[in-house]
């Protein structure tokens, strides 16, 4: 699993933000992927939105454990 920073375009008022884009660069931790946030932001400001914002995504194979039933005994 890693993170990836997601830049995000806003419309004004009540419109809703939508995905601009996904930046390649991957990120070990949230916290690494977080502090990049200003600095990835500040680089990805030609988004043609009145606001922009950026967040964090985490991104690749995720497993889940499945336990079996348990038989009554």
């Amino acid at each position: 699993m890693f993170f990836v920073v997601a830049i995000m375009g806003c419309g004004d008022g009540t419109d809703a933000c939508r995905d601009a884009r996904v930046l390649p660069a991957r990120y070990e931790t949230a916290a690494q992927c977080n502090a990049a946030l200003p600095q990835r932001l500040a680089e990805n400001s030609d988004v043609d939105f009145p606001t922009i914002q950026a967040d964090c995504r985490l991104r690749g194979a995720q497993v889940a454990e499945i336990k079996p039933p348990r038989r009554p005994g």
